[in-house]
């Protein structure tokens, strides 16, 4: 099969970046082009030298339509408004031959989660909040924990990430606990405490608590606690080198070039689904 050719959104951004030097050192792909925001400074510049690579001639524009024309996807780790956009145009191809849109972009509503959903009756999008390989397994093994320890075990989700990230609790630390809550066959959105100040009262039976951190330049890390009585059990992932969320990114990309339009997760790339 020939090389998948892929444009990178927010190609100028720390993960655009690591995109880009993922493509070019990962054999099975070319940068088919790079995307950015049109009121961009870095628009016209030379996707490779901003990635640290050699100079590779494909410059950063603002054109989608132009770019997603000549290649096979999209790789997204931008922001909400932006990924509704390009799954909406991923979605127009439908007739064209199949476009692949890959979602790394965390921080969406409950209202772009359903425009993404419909987009990809036409598209073919694979979704995470986290693109690691890792992490995903950390996911599938959060669900079985939490399915064979009874509600005795409380269900707590800390995260820490670099001070520059925006949104909190991480899209991770979120797929971690609608793992969790899958796992105990109970509502995420009903049990859910994204965060805890003043004079809480008591931990109620059956939530799933989140603690977020932020700092320095630290990639990831998340860490999922089953406390009981006189026990704990702690399931963790550190992320050294955003290379991993690339790596994991372009396994998702290679997968999803032969499915069928829809909407699709890591675990289905994984065939963790039913672990």
């Amino acid at each position: 099969m020939a090389e998948m050719r892929l444009v990178v959104a927010g190609a100028g951004g720390r993960m655009g970046r690591t995109l880009v030097k993922a493509i070019v050192d990962i054999k099975g792909f070319t940068l088919s082009g790079a995307l950015e925001d049109a009121r961009s400074p870095l628009i016209g510049w030379d996707a490779g030298t901003l990635a640290g690579t050699p100079e590779n001639g494909v410059k950063l524009t603002g054109d989608a339509g132009a770019l997603l024309d000549k290649a096979d996807g999209i790789i997204d780790f931008t922001a909400p408004s932006a990924t509704v956009a390009f799954a909406a145009l991923a979605a127009k191809y439908h007739d064209l031959g199949r476009k692949v849109h890959i979602i790394g972009t965390t921080g969406l509503s409950a209202a772009d989660e359903a425009k993404i959903k419909d987009a990809a009756k036409c598209a073919v999008i694979v979704k995470s909040g986290n693109m690691s390989l890792g992490v995903n397994l950390l996911a599938a093994l959060t669900r079985r924990v939490a399915k064979t320890l009874d509600s005795s075990f409380d269900i707590e989700i800390l995260e820490m990430h670099h001070n520059q990230k925006v949104d909190a609790p991480s899209g991770t630390a979120l797929m971690l606990g609608r793992a969790a809550a899958e796992g105990r066959g109970i509502e995420f959105d009903k049990h859910k405490v994204a965060s805890r100040d003043g004079h809480t009262g008591a931990r109620k039976a059956g939530d799933i608590g989140f603690a977020a951190l932020r700092g320095g330049s630290v990639v990831g890390e998340h860490s999922v606690i089953f406390a009981g009585a006189a026990e704990r059990v702690e399931l963790v992932h550190k992320a050294e080198d955003r290379m991993i969320f690339a790596r994991g990114a372009l396994h998702a990309a290679l997968w999803a070039r032969t499915q069928k339009p829809g909407l699709y997760s890591m675990a289905d790339v994984l065939g963790l689904a039913n672990f």
